[in-house]
């Protein structure tokens, strides 16, 4: 087992670098924008950018995966590579993902965004709990055993979230009570992390009332909404007011489309940075 656990880890580099997670998007109107082709080399060139303006001044970035999919094969290795040096810089990377399945195939996923020895491996990876919590159980063990960590989607950004998420189920302890399935993946999440690890995070919108009891849990939340979805530092230290040593807001756009300028998008992120910390302070 790891020496270090996900959350000593992660608190590390909060305090060396701040709560924000900035995003590598590389959308294609951002590939546009940035007056570079829609292809795989594109995506390299746009992903160098990223990465030169944001190591060593934010403490995660987040790889969008479907932008670097979508150029099959040849996206994969400049994923690959982007992962690689990231970390090798010592800034932490969570691989946007959301893999859920059950068995030997969850068990697959997470080798190639946990295991050590994978091209993809990854400092954290995003999960989907709908195909049931405990079939994440390859991926829980993997990642405590290696130090690294998972956030399990509970409330999500988006407004068609809202219908699954919120929709009313039996308590798992109180039979004879509900509660929505949100906070049975909350309930489940804080029950994995009796350990002290923190393995287990959440991730949570910052753009709406989640609506969530969160007083028993301490893990990791990443928060994305920040930004071009709407939110505001203010809504951050509103709707999480009770959740902030390990909350980590994530911004892609808004800080994105000041590219192609490396020292512009450094300066962005940095701004973004020391408003979330002067907020949530």
């Amino acid at each position: 087992m790891s020496q270090h656990s996900w959350g000593d880890r992660l608190r590390a580099a909060v305090a060396a670098r701040g709560r924000l997670c900035v995003g590598i998007d590389p959308h294609p109107s951002l590939l546009r924008a940035w007056g570079l082709p829609e292809t795989a080399g594109g995506v390299e060139t746009f992903a160098e950018i990223c990465v030169e303006a944001f190591v060593g001044d934010v403490a995660l970035v987040k790889p969008q995966v479907a932008f670097f999919e979508a150029y099959g094969a040849a996206g994969y290795a400049v994923l690959e590579r982007t992962i690689s040096v990231v970390r090798a810089a010592g800034t932490l990377v969570v691989a946007d993902a959301k893999r859920g399945d059950i068995g030997s195939t969850m068990a697959a996923y997470s080798q190639a965004w946990l295991g050590p020895g994978s091209p993809l491996s990854s400092d954290a990876v995003t999960v989907s709990p709908y195909l049931g919590f405990g079939a994440l159980e390859p991926a829980v063990t993997l990642a405590t055993e290696g130090g690294r960590g998972l956030f399990v989607l509970a409330r999500t950004s988006n407004p068609e979230g809202g219908v699954l998420q919120g929709a009313r189920i039996p308590d798992a302890v109180s039979a004879d009570q509900t509660v929505s399935v949100a906070q049975s993946i909350v309930d489940a999440a804080t029950a994995q992390n009796r350990d002290g690890r923190d393995t287990v995070g959440l991730v949570i919108g910052a753009t709406r009332g989640h609506g969530l009891d969160l007083s028993e849990f301490s893990g990791p939340i990443l928060a994305p909404g920040l930004g071009a979805q709407g939110a505001t530092v203010a809504d951050l230290a509103e709707i999480f007011a009770d959740s902030r040593e390990l909350l980590l807001p994530n911004t892609s756009r808004d800080v994105l489309r000041h590219g192609p300028s490396v020292a512009a998008l450094r300066g962005a992120a940095e701004r973004v940075r020391d408003e979330v910390e002067s907020g949530l302070a």
